[in-house]
């Protein structure tokens, strides 16, 4: 049984790139209906439907003012937004499984497990929540409650740090679940931190720079295509810049799910011989 990849190999963030434009191009005409379907129809359903409330809660506005309104915003929508979660949980997963999965699963297949992992997956990320919630949160908590504002400053900039390690660590999750089929959530969480041993830095600038590129890109697209909404006005603008700010979160999400992916498929491969190496 070969050794596990995870514990020696260092990412090769352009190979993880091309990997992933490899994978979306391979599988583009099935993952875009899942994209369609579970990120930009909710996405562009919500930003219909809660326009006013949202419009509320621009910059600029008294904070009061903006927290009242967010405030009463998830209070009376918070089910539209637990459905589109759990949504865009389920179509992350099958979309992960679509560009991983060497075998070709149909978009049924891969929405059923998808599903499936959705337990899983769920409760891996709420362990990990809860478990830098009671280690940053308790320390921040004495120092506040002694009085030194200080030391909490301090306390909240490590647990900034920490707190984005530990994201990078636990990154590789979901793959994990969709490529793999683990379905445990600490050995989600074990298996996401071995896969990334060695690599969290090049893992964190892959990502950042990614994500640096993408918004760059972004801002440009909906810049250029709000003034040209703008200047038409009425329901054309209000439908316009919902399309636009949907179809660029789909596409914003394929792209990251798709360098997850690859980073995964470099770092650990898909195989079930390599996952049972983890734990041995």
């Amino acid at each position: 049984m070969r050794e596990t990849r995870g514990i020696s190999m260092k990412l090769d963030m352009g190979r993880a790139w091309n990997s992933a434009t490899a994978m979306l191009a391979a599988n583009k005409s099935m993952i875009a209906v899942v994209a369609g379907v579970f990120f930009f129809l909710p996405y562009l359903a919500l930003s219909l439907l809660l326009p006013q409330t949202m419009a509320a809660a621009q910059p600029g506005d008294d904070p009061e003012q903006i927290l009242a309104a967010l405030t009463a915003m998830y209070s009376t929508y918070w089910w539209a937004f637990l459905l589109v979660s759990v949504a865009q949980i389920i179509g992350m997963l099958a979309i992960l499984v679509l560009m991983s999965d060497r075998s070709r699963p149909t978009v049924g297949e891969a929405l059923s497990r998808g599903a499936k992992g959705f337990l899983p997956y769920f409760l891996s990320q709420m362990l990990a929540i809860f478990g830098l919630m009671v280690v940053l949160g308790i320390p921040i908590g004495i120092a506040s409650a002694a009085g030194a504002p200080a030391i909490v400053a301090l306390l909240a900039l490590i647990a900034a740090v920490i707190g984005v390690y530990v994201m990078v660590k636990f990154s590789l999750a979901a793959p994990v679940v969709a490529a793999e089929g683990l379905m445990n959530p600490v050995a989600i969480l074990r298996r996401s931190w071995a896969l990334t041993k060695g690599n969290s830095l090049r893992i964190f600038g892959f990502f950042l720079l990614l994500f640096i590129a993408i918004m760059v890109v972004t801002a440009v697209v909906t810049m250029v295509l709000g003034v040209l909404f703008a200047a038409i006005g009425g329901q054309v603008e209000l439908i316009g810049n919902g399309v636009v700010s949907s179809l660029v979160n789909a596409v914003f999400l394929l792209i990251f799910y798709a360098a997850l992916t690859a980073v995964h498929r470099q770092l650990g491969g898909p195989t079930t011989s390599e996952v049972s190496e983890t734990f041995e």
